[in-house]
């Protein structure tokens, strides 16, 4: 099965090395289970110590350290082998180019496709798309469409997918291995193990953005942690790099999913850490660069998803956001569009972060 995985999500050999370019963000790698075992006591004892010295302190976790990064890497294509099947059936029925959430199916379409395609005949479909699977008047958004593949359900294990280059119908999961099986539950298991420990001490935990191969596993680890830990406030917040392409999107459906399911949404943004590296990853193997092009469009990105943030905010206070910045624009930017918006900061709704020392100049007067 390794020919066939996307070249995105393949493990290289020449970039097995993750330090490589890579300044300002801590980079672990996989040793053993116990090794694993070891991170999870020092970010446990990482939150009492947040928990000790501050009220409603923080503490930041990276998945890496957690588990084998494999698994994040099979599991990201997973995902992204999924969302794309749903944006080229939106773009056969003629909705190409629309945002993500504006995309939507008609139900009785998509099960005279997936018949087509030899997916499943329309009698297996019809249940998939009934009751509270199904969207609005009898069509299927990305969020009903994502629920299919929800860790809840089995359906995961039958569904096969079309590749486009060859044409074939392919498993959607390609097999995991007994013990690969075992490594994710235990991944999972020390997640736990963690958001557990910060409820119960009322720090928030915040799950470090890493690279972007990594990322849609992280992020979906994160939005089932969210789902069950965020009901009456945010304990577990997802990061955003708005250095990618798609972070606007990917922001905006996980703020519709806390909508319809009624959680707190936490939310850190970042510009991002790995562009380098990125960049030259997608040069060499050969997959689009997902970066945006130039440092005014991320910008541009990260003001846009800050802005749907605090617009969120101000119509349900469901939501919470760290700006972790150490951008003067950004942070007057942030200021401005909170008084405008009516956010006081005794809220606790808008928080910021620097790293020590790196931009004192903000830094102190803002926290005045």
């Amino acid at each position: 099965g390794a020919v066939q995985r996307e070249k995105q999500y393949r493990a290289h050999r020449g970039f097995g090395d993750r330090r490589s370019g890579v300044i300002s963000a801590r980079t672990y790698f996989y040793a053993d289970e116990a090794k694993c075992d070891q991170h999870m006591e020092t970010f446990l004892r990482c939150i009492d110590a947040s928990s000790g010295s501050s009220e409603d302190g923080f503490s930041a976790i990276k998945l890496t350290a957690l588990g084998r990064p494999q698994f994040l890497l099979q599991f990201s294509e997973v995902l992204v082998k999924w969302r794309r099947f749903f944006h080229q059936m939106a773009a056969e029925q003629g909705q190409a180019g629309q945002a993500a959430l504006e995309m939507k199916l008609e139900g009785e379409k998509l099960q005279e496709a997936l018949a087509n395609l030899g997916i499943a005949t329309k009698a297996e479909s019809q249940h998939w798309f009934t009751g509270e699977n199904l969207g609005v008047s009898g069509t299927v958004d990305l969020l009903d469409w994502n629920s299919l593949i929800d860790s809840r359900t089995k359906l995961s294990k039958l569904l096969l997918v079309p590749n486009m280059q060859t044409g074939q119908l392919e498993p959607l999961l390609s097999r995991f291995t007994e013990e690969e099986d075992l490594q994710m539950k235990r991944m999972l298991q020390r997640m736990d193990v963690l958001a557990k420990r910060a409820a119960e001490k009322g720090v928030r935990l915040m799950v470090d953005a890493e690279q972007s191969y990594f990322q849609p596993a992280i992020s979906r680890l994160t939005l089932e942690m969210q789902r069950r830990f965020n009901r009456d406030r945010a304990i577990i917040f997802n990061t955003y790099q708005c250095y990618l392409k798609e972070a606007y999107d990917n922001l905006t459906v996980d703020v519709e999913l806390s909508r319809r399911e009624g959680w707190h949404f936490g939310t850190k943004l970042v510009r991002g850490a790995y562009m380098e590296q990125e960049r030259e990853r997608a040069a060499q193997i050969g997959y689009e660069d997902p970066i945006n092009p130039t440092y005014e469009k991320t910008n541009e990105m990260y003001h846009r998803c800050l802005d749907y943030i605090l617009e969120e905010i101000k119509h349900s206070r469901k939501a919470n956001v760290m700006v972790a910045s150490h951008n003067e624009d950004t942070v007057k930017f942030t200021l401005r569009r909170m008084m405008e918006l009516g956010i006081h900061p005794s809220e606790k709704k808008v928080c910021f972060g620097q790293l020590l020392g790196m931009c004192d100049q903000i830094t102190f007067p803002l926290g005045e």
